[in-house]
């Protein structure tokens, strides 16, 4: 395979209930457990016309739990549509989501995290004002279950508002649009485009030919979020320097999900998404700087990442995938070119549908820049290059 040169260019909320309206709240709860407690931070990530979409942290403060299940109400009619990382029932206003098979265990100051879209009124859509742990009501810090016990106070500092969730997304859950939107040239991104969980569709002709426009060409420091791309997608999406992709699925990738460019030290961040059928490369680093992919899950792919082989420029890159799920059929995690100094850390990857452990996780290259194919020189950890071990992989 050729890998040739691209163009490719909660809030913590402590005063009163009435700020509890905007980005999030953080609530402790107390557990049925000899010393429980939890943090509860709950952020609209987006929200749009007739649609939000939010993150819950679950964060445990108390004595480990082997499961949970927190339950909450809507003040305004919100109805839940779809979730990941827990399921995730409502009736009427009330709402009990239970942890998933992978994120039940909870050790202390250890959290879980899910989310889900949802609908609202386009009026009201108020942050739930009170959650309850396993059928305890929040109190404020961890509760000792003997009686006459003083409850313990809360933590004098508070929790980060957004922390990264300690488990890897299941496979599987996949977004339903809210509505389509026709695409006929590219679309130049600065600042924040959010979608609204539509679909983006069509552009290219879903063959692998590099000269084809993307479909979103982002300016540095430029976000994408809440976006289905839909098939045929072009090359997906470029970025000209350090930007965001948060919540974005590539339905059916065709040539490449996304590229990232930029000289210097650009910084790109995919939180969240997933991408199908990239029969090449889900993402292409040509420019240079660092990619984190977390929360991401992909099938069907040949390889999830690729360090340009070789670019006319080459770069020393980083890349830091963690959090993720990838199903067979895959070829390879990442390709780094050792000789330019790269760097690829793993952590919490989820393989699926590899009993053989064919899939490898890091493929190491000497590239180049002459436009030569680039020479592979080895494969696996080394604690230098390629930067995982056994305990940072999970097959199932």
């Amino acid at each position: 395979m050729l890998h040739r040169q691209r163009r490719k260019s909660l809030a913590v909320v402590t005063a009163a209930a009435a700020t509890l309206a905007a980005a999030g709240v953080v609530a402790t709860a107390g557990v049925a457990q000899a010393a429980a407690g939890c943090r509860v931070s709950y952020v609209v990530g987006s929200q749009w016309p007739g649609g939000f979409s939010t993150t819950v942290t679950l964060t445990n403060v108390g004595d480990p739990i082997t499961s949970w299940q927190l339950t909450w109400s809507f003040g305004a009619g919100q109805t839940i549509t779809q979730a990941w990382n827990a399921t995730v029932t409502q009736s009427g206003s009330a709402v009990t989501a239970t942890n998933a098979s992978f994120n039940g265990n909870l050790a202390t100051n250890a959290s879980a995290a899910f989310g889900f879209n949802g609908t609202w009124n386009n009026s009201s859509n108020p942050t739930p004002t009170s959650f309850a742990v396993n059928g305890v009501t929040c109190t404020g810090g961890t509760s000792p279950t003997t009686p006459g016990n003083p409850t313990t106070p809360p933590p004098t500092t508070p929790p980060p508002t957004t922390p990264p969730p300690t488990t890897p997304p299941p496979t599987g859950s996949w977004p339903t649009p809210t509505g389509q939107v026709g695409v006929n040239g590219t679309i130049a991104v600065s600042g924040v485009f959010d979608g609204g969980m539509r679909r983006y569709c069509c552009i290219g002709d879903g063959s692998q030919e590099e000269s084809q426009d993307p479909m979103f060409q982002l300016a540095a420091g430029a976000t994408l979020q809440n976006v289905i791309i839909g098939g045929p997608a072009g090359d997906g999406v470029h970025c000209a320097g350090s930007c965001t992709l948060r919540n974005v699925w590539w339905e059916d990738v065709g040539e490449d999900a996304a590229t990232f460019r930029g000289s210097g030290s650009p910084t790109f961040l995919v939180d969240g998404g997933g991408a199908r059928s990239a029969s090449d490369k889900v993402f292409q680093h040509n420019g240079a700087g660092t990619l984190t992919v977390q929360n991401f899950q992909a099938t069907n792919f040949g390889t999830f990442y690729r360090s340009c082989g070789n670019c006319s420029t080459q770069y020393k890159r980083s890349v830091v995938i963690r959090n993720s799920t990838l199903t067979r059929p895959g070829n390879t995690v990442a390709g780094i070119n050792v000789n330019y100094g790269d760097t690829a850390r793993f952590s919490g990857i989820t393989i699926v549908n590899d009993p053989s452990r064919a899939m490898v996780i890091c493929r190491k290259y000497n590239g180049n820049n002459t436009g030569s194919e680039p020479t592979q020189v080895g494969t696996g950890a080394d604690g230098t290059n390629c930067l995982y071990s056994s305990s940072d992989l999970t097959y199932r």
